[in-house]
C-alpha cells in the first residue's frame, strides 16, 4: 500500500506485524514538496503509523540531504530520529546529518513555543522585570544618598578638606550660566498663565484675580518646579557626562589608586554647588514668572505695575514664598546625587555614557515631580 503518488519515496507495508515503513529513493531538496505531501497523506490515512514508526526500513534510501533529513525528522519525531541516528541503520555521515538537523529543529520548536505565549503573560512578564529594575534603582539611589550624606557630614566636621576652587567653578557652571534660560522660560510661562487666567476669569468678572493666580502659582509651585526640571535636564546630564567620561578614561580609578575618595573629590563639590545655585535660580525664576504675568496684566487687563505690586503685597503672604524656597535644597540634592550616580555607573563605551545621561535626566525629572506632588499634599494638609 503506497502513501502517495511516488511509491519510490515512502511505502507503508501493512501486511507485516507491526507494519513497516519503507523509506526509498532520493530524500533531497528536489523532492521536498512531494515528501511533505506523502507524509501528510500517510498521517491522514494510516491508523497504524505510530506502530510503523518503530519498524523503519532505510535500505532503499538512495540520497539524503538537509531537506530530506528535515522531512525524516518530521516523519519520525525527535525521539525516534535520535535513536535512528545513533543506530547502524544509516552511514556515519547520514547519521551525523540527521542528528544535526534534529537538534536544530528541536531548538526551533522551543523558540516557537516561547513566542506562542499569550500576550497577557508577556505583559505581566515585562511588568515584573520593570518593577525589579525599578526596585534595584531605588535601592541604589537611596544607598548613594546615604553615602553622600555621610561624606557631607564628615566634610562639615573638617571644613579644611573642602575643595573651594572646585565648588566655585561648579557654582559658576551650574548657577551663573543657567540664569538666562531660567529667567526666559519662567517669564514666558508666567505670561502664558496670566493670559489663560485672564481669559477664564473674565467670564466671571474676576479678571483682577489674575494677579493672585500668577503670584501664588510661581511662589509655591512653578518657580521652583520649572527651575528644578530645567536643572535636571541641563545640570544632571552634565554631571553624568563628565563623570562617565572620567570613568571610561579610568581617571576615577586613578584617584582611588592615589588614595583619594571620588565622592569627596567629584560628587560633593557638585552637590554643594547645586545647594547654592538652585535656591538662587529659584528666586530668579519666581521673579521672572511674576514679571511675565505683570506684563500681560498691564497689556491685556489694564492693571498697572503699581497696582499689580500693591495687590501682590497686600494679598500674598510670605509663607507661600517660604514654601516654594524650602523645596529648592531638596531638589538640588536629588538632582546632584542622581546625576553623579548615573555617571559613576557608566562602563566601557560612549554608548553607556549616552544611556546613563538619558537615564539621569529622566530619573531626575521623575523624582522632582514626585517629590513636588508629595510636598504639595503635605503642605495642604498642614494648612501652610
Amino acid at each position: 500500500m503506497t502513501s502517495g503518488a511516488d511509491s519510490e519515496l515512502l511505502l507503508w507495508d501493512a501486511s507485516e506485524n507491526p507494519p513497516r515503513l519503507n523509506v526509498r529513493g532520493n530524500w533531497t531538496l528536489e523532492n521536498y514538496a512531494a515528501l511533505g505531501e506523502q507524509i501528510a497523506l500517510l498521517r491522514h490515512r494510516s491508523r497504524g503509523l505510530a506502530a510503523a514508526r518503530r519498524n523503519v526500513d532505510l535500505g532503499g534510501l538512495a540520497a539524503l540531504d538537509t531537506a530530506g533529513a528535515a522531512r525524516l525528522y518530521e516523519l519520525l519525531g525527535a525521539e525516534l530520529a535520535g535513536e535512528l541516528a545513533a543506530s547502524d541503520a544509516l552511514s556515519r555521515e547520514r547519521s551525523a546529518l540527521l542528528l544535526m538537523v534534529a537538534k536544530a529543529m528541536e531548538a526551533a520548536g522551543k523558540v516557537s513555543q516561547r513566542r506562542q505565549r499569550s500576550a497577557f503573560i508577556e505583559i505581566f512578564g515585562h511588568a515584573g522585570v520593570a518593577l525589579e529594575i525599578f526596585r534595584q534603582q531605588i535601592l541604589a539611589l537611596l544607598g548613594f544618598m546615604g553615602f553622600t550624606l555621610d561624606a557631607l557630614v564628615r566634610g562639615l566636621l573638617h571644613p579644611e578638606r573642602w575643595r573651594l576652587t572646585s565648588i566655585v567653578a561648579q557654582i559658576h557652571e551650574t548657577g551663573l550660566n543657567a540664569v538666562p534660560i531660567i529667567a526666559l522660560l519662567n517669564f514666558m510661562v508666567g505670561a502664558v498663565i496670566a493670559f489663560l487666567g485672564a481669559t477664564v476669569l473674565a467670564n466671571f468678572g474676576a479678571s483682577i484675580y489674575t494677579v493672585n493666580l500668577v503670584t501664588f502659582a510661581f511662589l509655591r509651585e512653578l518657580g521652583v518646579l520649572l527651575t528644578a526640571i530645567l536643572m535636571a535636564g541641563r545640570t544632571a546630564s552634565t554631571f553624568t557626562a563628565q563623570l562617565g567620561s572620567m570613568k571610561i578614561n579610568e581617571e576615577i580609578d586613578a584617584t582611588r589608586v592615589l588614595g583619594l575618595n571620588p565622592v569627596n573629590l567629584l560628587v560633593l563639590p557638585r552637590v554643594l554647588a547645586l545647594f547654592v545655585s538652585l535656591p538662587i535660580l529659584t528666586f530668579v525664576g519666581m521673579i521672572s514668572g511674576i514679571l511675565g504675568g505683570a506684563l500681560v496684566c498691564a497689556l491685556q487687563l489694564d492693571i498697572s505695575l503699581a497696582m499689580f505690586l500693591t495687590i501682590f503685597q497686600d494679598q500674598i503672604e510670605l509663607r507661600h514664598f517660604l514654601v516654594g524656597m524650602s523645596k529648592a535644597p531638596v531638589f538640588a540634592f536629588v538632582i546632584g546625587v542622581i546625576g553623579c550616580l548615573e555617571g559613576l555607573k557608566v562602563s566601557g563605551s560612549a554608548l553607556s555614557v549616552g544611556q546613563h545621561t538619558t537615564a539621569s535626566v529622566v530619573h531626575s525629572i521623575f523624582v522632582v515631580i514626585f517629590l513636588d506632588a508629595m510636598a504639595a499634599l503635605f503642605f495642604m494638609e498642614m494648612g501652610w
